[in-house]
């Protein structure tokens, strides 16, 4: 585990980043995987439209100058092992999956908690230290006082 570092962001709670309002649902001191680099780096090319082509680089050199990825290594590998097993065991298919796969077991490799804005995109993960992180454009939860106590 690397002391300087307390959780892994995925990447598409790296892009919603600037959109988290509440720091405390994030890692003190986040990183990301090598693969959520590469998965940004596919962005601005195959953008349609020169807007979303800019915005997917300023994504992708934002992370670049924030973050040193956590690499994919020999532990990681065969972690995906483990990962890509248990995914087909709960009948979902790894290969649709596969960045998310990947990055998942750069996470359990590493020992550290995995964030994300899509727990779902995670489910059945075994070893798996998953994190919800709540996504920006969700509606907000219903009011914790039941409907009869509250006045009209």
């Amino acid at each position: 585990m690397n002391d300087a570092v307390d959780g892994i962001l995925d990447t598409n709670t790296v892009i919603l980043l600037p959109r988290i309002s509440d720091p405390a649902t994030l890692p003190a001191r986040p990183t990301i995987t090598t693969i959520t680099l590469a998965e940004l780096s596919v962005g601005p090319l195959v953008a349609a439209h020169d807007a979303e082509r800019a915005a997917r680089q300023a994504h992708v050199q934002q992370a670049e100058q924030d973050f040193d990825p956590l690499p994919f290594d020999a532990a990681a590998a065969r972690a995906f092992g483990r990962v890509a097993a248990g995914l087909r065991a709960a009948g979902r298919k790894p290969k649709a999956r596969a960045y998310d796969a990947l990055i998942a077991a750069v996470s359990v490799a590493s020992g550290l908690p995995l964030y994300t804005v899509n727990p779902d995109d995670f489910a059945n993960i075994p070893e798996l230290d998953l994190r919800p992180v709540p996504h920006p454009d969700a509606e907000p939860a219903e009011s914790a006082v039941p409907a009869e106590s509250a006045v009209p």
